[in-house]
């Protein structure tokens, strides 16, 4: 497709060549999309006729437990959960940057920058589809944001600062066939200028696709403006003299010969094209193996072949690009996608070890959540505020409750005075179901945390209403209770997990409240930056809120609903996790983070400068990059 009709982004190489990323169409995402809505669904369908098929086999008469059906609810509903919001994630970033659906469609998702998305910006701009996918089961305000961006982004590539691409190839571009030295009698000279020839070009293609009618009609307006060409060049005024003259022009060109009016730099386009055009198919069918089966099918040698190949290759752009004076051709596209797709495949990072898994839970995570103690705590007084004043105001009129209490809870709280007097606990606790119970919370605990987190888009107002609306919840649960008589009751299956649990909130919050502070106070950075930057933190402490909310959910699930452990033991569970919170946030004491520098950009600065990549910051994520490329190349 011509670059004229297509949506392209610029993007500086390390080699200071400027690159033109195709964007992905908004009608090729939704395609996209729904290919990936079907492969989850039969996911989900295959795992649950895996769990039937297991569970009616467990269960016969003499051969099997009630246990198992439990189990099976609960991983059921953990995969649910997985496959909802892990896999458009993990198959980002095992992947680089494609899903099945994208890989079916030719695009990939990659950082603004042209460098791979990484797993730390493929949660962020995935988690963000909480907002993107609203109203409930569409992709509404995604759609428009998509439809709205020049870059095509919707809110979660704003987020992350990613854009989606279309990877594509043009196989060999149209003007650069050479023809055999038998059919030249003699060097040809262009008399076209770039405007004529492309639209006798068009002319051209479209022979074929008109009917008779249209193609005389159509005919007709390009002889009478190349009418004086024609003549000069002693060919007829109609499609044949029309096709003559087109197929001189090609032998011009890819000859060497410049258009008619070219001056200076743009009389060597033509020269590049005819004298490197063979150069680049070959190099295209090397890219396209190199991307199908990886750059390391090549091998060593091959590898240097190839980085030698594409800096030659960036040189040609740079210079086809000065010659074409800032004017579209099919060449500069063809090219373009070529360096932009070798570009892609050299500069993508190279894949997490165990050690570094392992250094970012212990390190980096509490690390980030101390640097953020600032938001994560403004994030408390919205959640714990709230509560203390629904508290106070339910515990002096009961009847308050059932203004913003659901039905239900005021049923359970008028279930939980025969309750405690018969010693039955919170709620019912049949052992039987305690896994299912346990995977549910989980699920549930981390979709609010995600909801908080992802609402940082609107400049902080749903972050901070749901905090509100949770504390409000929580403090008229807890005043109700109290007003009867049993707040004991409650506080008994709370204990044990509400400091994770609650703490994994305001954490999570605190990574919403980050991203708002990017776009309603980003200081020196652009917002675009600060976005970026301030995701990749915000994404940190959304790993320790998931970390915390997994214990907090098993804990809920296996020991808050026991009836016969006293409070006190109960308090002392909760003590004990308070103490493990403490030591693991004091875990990333040790490491070693600049102070100058964001977390993120120092982290992705290391990757890029243990491939030999000297970084200078800028806008685009890395865009103003310095050669000093892959050792590869020496």
């Amino acid at each position: 497709m011509p670059e004229h009709l297509t949506q392209t982004v610029d993007i500086e190489t390390p080699e200071l060549v400027v690159v033109s990323y195709t964007i992905a169409g908004l009608g090729s995402r939704v395609l996209a999309a729904l290919i990936d809505l079907a492969v989850c669904f039969g996911l989900l369908l295959g795992t649950a006729a895996v769990l039937s098929a297991i569970d009616s086999k467990d269960n016969r008469p003499g051969l099997g437990s009630p246990m198992s059906g439990a189990w099976a609810t609960a991983i059921l509903v953990l995969v649910q959960f997985v496959v909802i919001w892990g896999y458009y994630l993990l198959c980002e970033g095992l992947f680089d940057g494609r899903t099945a659906g994208k890989r079916a469609l030719g695009l990939r998702t990659v950082r603004d920058g042209g460098y791979s998305v990484g797993f730390s910006a493929s949660a962020v701009r995935n988690l963000m589809r909480f907002v993107d996918m609203q109203p409930v089961f569409t992709y509404f305000i995604g759609i428009g944001a998509i439809a709205a961006s020049r870059s095509g982004k919707r809110l979660g590539d704003m987020v992350a600062g990613t854009i989606v691409v279309r990877e594509t190839m043009v196989r060999q571009p149209a003007s650069v066939s050479v023809p055999s030295a038998s059919k030249v009698e003699e060097r040809a000279v262009a008399r076209l200028n770039d405007e004529e020839f492309q639209l006798l070009t068009r002319w051209a293609d479209r022979q074929r696709s008109l009917d008779a009618d249209r193609r005389a009609a159509l005919t007709s307006r390009v002889v009478g403006r190349l009418a004086s060409t024609l003549d000069e060049s002693g060919l007829p005024r109609d499609a044949a003299g029309l096709r003559a003259l087109e197929e001189r022009e090609r032998r011009a060109r890819a000859t060497g010969s410049a258009d008619r009016g070219a001056t200076g730099a743009s009389r060597e386009r033509y020269a590049i094209i005819a004298a490197q055009s063979p150069r680049w198919i070959a190099f295209a069918a090397q890219l396209a193996e190199a991307q199908r089966r990886g750059l390391a099918s090549l091998g060593e040698a091959g590898v240097r072949a190839f980085v030698a190949e594409y800096r030659a290759l960036s040189t040609d752009l740079a210079r086809l690009r000065t010659a074409a004076h800032g004017k579209s051709n099919e060449e500069l596209f063809y090219l373009g996608r070529l360096v932009a797709g070798a570009h892609n495949l050299l500069y993508r990072d190279r894949k997490s070890t165990l050690r570094e898994l392992l250094r970012f839970v212990a390190i980096e995570v509490p690390t980030e959540v101390r640097r953020s103690f600032r938001p994560i705590v403004l994030a408390a007084a919205f959640l714990f505020i709230p509560a203390i004043i629904a508290y106070t105001a339910v515990v002096r009129d009961p009847a308050v409750a059932g203004v913003f209490l659901p039905v239900s809870m005021l049923d359970r709280a008028e279930s939980g005075v025969s309750r405690a007097k018969t010693g039955d606990g919170y709620i019912d606790d049949p052992q039987v179901f305690r896994p299912v119970l346990a995977s549910q919370i989980i699920a549930n605990n981390v979709q609010v945390t995600i909801a908080t987190f992802a609402a940082g888009i609107t400049a902080g107002l749903g972050t901070v209403f749901l905090l509100v609306l949770n504390g409000t919840s929580i403090g008229g649960v807890f005043g109700l209770y109290a007003a009867k008589g049993i707040g004991a009751l409650l506080l008994a299956f709370v204990a044990p997990h509400g400091v994770l649990e609650l703490s994994a909130i305001c954490i999570a919050a605190g990574g919403g409240l980050l991203i708002a502070a990017a776009l309603l106070i980003p200081g020196r950075r652009t917002r675009r930056r600060a976005l970026a930057e301030n995701s990749g933190r915000a994404m940190r402490l959304l790993a320790a809120s998931t970390l915390l909310l997994l214990v907090a959910g098993s804990i809920e699930g296996m020991i808050s609903p026991i009836p016969y452990w006293p409070l006190s033991l109960k308090l002392i569970v909760s003590a004990l996790t308070a103490v493990l919170l403490v030591v693991y946030l004091r875990g990333g004491v040790g490491s070693e983070q600049p102070a100058s520098l964001d977390l993120e950009v120092a982290i992705d600065d290391r990757r890029r400068h243990a491939s030999g990549v000297d970084v200078d910051h800028g806008e685009a994520g890395g865009a103003q990059t310095r050669e000093r490329f892959l050792s590869l190349a020496d």
